[in-house]
């Protein structure tokens, strides 16, 4: 009895043992992956300082930026890792190689991103603001530690700050748990507040995502060679090089008099948009025939068909919120994995969710970075100073964080919520996750008629050269009937 129980004991730290080294080695690859995208958009001036102290606090607060951007990315693979250990232990179910993938090694690295999360949204971010902001208290001995003694007692203000209106919040909305819980920090009010960031960052991904997937067909057509319709490349690449060459000559000219009634600075913007405009000829013109007139229309496809099915996936799980209530998200213990698969359609539908699941997640970035409020904070390549780095560690964090309890509230996947992932107040509630799926649906919906059906008029436009009239070309001044006389006398 007693060797049994050794056994036992040996057998659950060689678990333990080796669930800590596939952590400690997948988190520490992606954050040298992490180290090396942020140094590629990193200000270098910033870190390269003839004041060592600033320099300093500089890489501390790029480590901490790191680490969090690592934690985004590990939130944004629990899912799809999820999903496909599921079916890979479905396909060798008793393959020794792969006892290592098992149940406890998912649900430990739910629970590590979801502490870490909290743990770089509540206090490493901040701390890293606050720390690069900091010079040390008036009086004090100037150093690095001076900043740091400023930047945790910033830090606990906040701290309290925060904590006082969750305390009101939650007072607001359940006033006896409030109250017998007043000093329940650890397991009422750090779950509430991250359940508070959650439900921010589902309601941006709410917002985001319908608009970057509408913003999706146009970013993947600037990165791809586009079919022209009736359109002759050479001759347009002439016209383009004899107008480049006239604005180089005007602005070059050395006529005094010529040059004073000229607005030079909206001829430069001018030439360099001729410029542009010139090499895109000269790429299209380039491209095999396959690029040219296949690659562009397949990407198409592709983006329509995944489009199209998130918002199927969406509105056939609205039908089974009103029908079944198993379909309301909500969290597990043990994930069960091995047992049966997370889709009807096996390995081929568990492969679409995951496909999904990363389609949506690059569409709700795309959508952060393209909209008007936050375009700002998109980085440049090696002009991004360290709080504007700040700033999208934190965006990016807070979407991916809510992205697996995003996927499962549309219903992308059946796979439950793990951890304390699943311990959100407000997922319990049907009309909120009723809701959010229609409005899903709705604004996705919405986007993409607009999305493909200005697409198209567009391109009719162009083609038949109704873009050159001296009117503001839109789709109430050029009513069909004239896009389709336009074309028929240009085809006689």
């Amino acid at each position: 009895m007693e060797t049994d129980d050794v056994s036992a004991r040996e057998q659950l730290f060689h678990n333990r043992v080796r669930e800590t080294i596939i952590c400690v080695f997948l988190f520490t690859c992606l954050y040298m992956v992490c180290y090396l995208i942020l140094t590629h958009f990193k200000k270098p001036a910033e870190f390269v300082t003839d004041d060592n102290e600033d320099a300093t606090v500089n890489k501390i607060a790029l480590w901490l930026c790191t680490f969090t951007l690592s934690v985004a990315v590990c939130a944004v693979l629990l899912l799809p890792i999820s999903i496909l250990s599921n079916e890979v232990l479905l396909t060798f179910p008793q393959s020794y190689y792969m006892q290592w993938l098992n149940g406890s090694l998912i649900h430990g690295l739910w629970n590590l991103v979801f502490l870490f999360s909290n743990l770089s949204l509540v206090f490493l971010m901040p701390f890293a603001y606050f720390f690069t902001e900091s010079e040390g208290f008036a009086g004090s001995k100037k150093g690095v530690m001076a900043r740091v003694y400023e930047a945790v007692v910033l830090l606990l203000l906040l701290a309290l700050l925060v904590l006082g209106i969750v305390w009101v919040a939650s007072a607001l909305l359940h006033d006896n748990i409030a109250r017998k819980s007043l000093y329940d920090l650890w397991e009422y009010y750090l779950p509430y507040l991250y359940s508070g960031i959650s439900l921010f960052g589902v309601l941006l991904l709410l917002l985001f995502t319908p608009f970057g997937l509408s913003q999706m067909f146009s970013v993947t057509g600037s990165l791809l060679v586009k079919p022209r319709l009736l359109e002759d490349v050479e001759d347009t690449l002439s016209c383009t090089g004899f107008e480049e060459d006239s604005l180089y000559r005007k602005l070059n000219c050395k006529d005094v008099t010529f040059i004073l009634f000229l607005n030079m600075e909206a001829m430069r913007k001018e030439y360099e948009t001729v410029q542009s405009k010139r090499v895109a000829l000269e790429m299209r013109r380039k491209a095999s025939p396959w690029q040219r007139n296949l690659g562009y229309p397949l990407a198409m496809l592709v983006l329509l068909a995944l489009t199209v099915m998130c918002v199927l996936m969406v509105c056939f799980n609205v039908l089974e919120l009103l029908l079944d209530e198993t379909a309301m998200p909500r969290g597990m213990e043990d994930p069960h994995l091995g047992m049966a698969s997370f889709s009807m359609f096996g390995s081929l539908g568990a492969a679409v969710q995951v496909v999904l699941i990363l389609y949506l997640m690059v569409s709700s970035v795309v959508g952060f970075y393209s909209s008007s409020l936050f375009c700002g904070l998109l980085p440049r390549v090696k002009d991004t100073n360290l709080t504007q780095i700040i700033a999208n560690c934190v965006s990016l964090l807070i979407l991916s964080s809510a992205l697996p309890v995003y996927s499962r509230t549309l219903g992308i996947t059946s796979f439950d919520l793990l951890g304390d992932f699943g311990r959100y107040n407000w997922l319990e509630n049907f009309y909120i996750v009723f809701l959010y799926n229609m409005l899903f649906a709705c604004l996705t919906s919405a986007s993409l008629i607009k999305t493909v059906t200005w697409a198209v008029q567009s391109e009719l436009i162009r083609a038949f050269g109704l873009h050159r009239l001296p009117i503001t070309v839109s789709r109430p001044t050029i009513p069909f009937r004239l896009l389709l006389a336009s074309g028929l006398s240009k085809i006689q």
